[in-house]
């Protein structure tokens, strides 16, 4: 599986922005779940969100709660995260993943396939 990212960029303290995420390399059955982490300089990756692809289960971390939403195209094999209301502290590199099997998780050693990353940047 292949998975490439993009949709960054520099943006100010309550601006939205949507990213977005390619997958190649495979059909995804209903037991794959697709997320994105994040991390910050000098922390470690932390969970964003995730998403059942068969659709039926999303999960958001406490700090994106309200204001991310994870979602999937089966048609075009892409999962977007759209964020508003962004604040300094998302300021991040964001990775979109893929695990396979039943569970969600918000481990990412449960992650087995990582995209490239794509740089997002908050001002206040």
């Amino acid at each position: 599986v292949q998975l490439q990212a993009s949709g960054g960029g520099l943006v100010q303290t309550g601006d939205s922005l949507r990213l977005s995420c390619v997958a190649s390399g495979r059909t995804f059955s209903p037991y794959y779940y697709l997320g994105w982490f994040r991390q910050a300089p000098g922390k470690e990756r932390e969970f964003v969100a995730a998403m059942s692809w068969a659709g039926g289960s999303k999960y958001q971390s406490d700090s994106v709660k309200g204001r991310f939403t994870i979602s999937r195209d089966i048609a075009k094999n892409t999962v977007d995260l759209q964020m508003n209301s962004l604040k300094p502290e998302d300021t991040a590199v964001y990775y979109c993943t893929a695990k396979s099997g039943p569970r969600m998780s918000t481990s990412l050693d449960d992650y087995n396939y990582w995209g490239q990353g794509t740089q997002v940047t908050v001002s206040s």
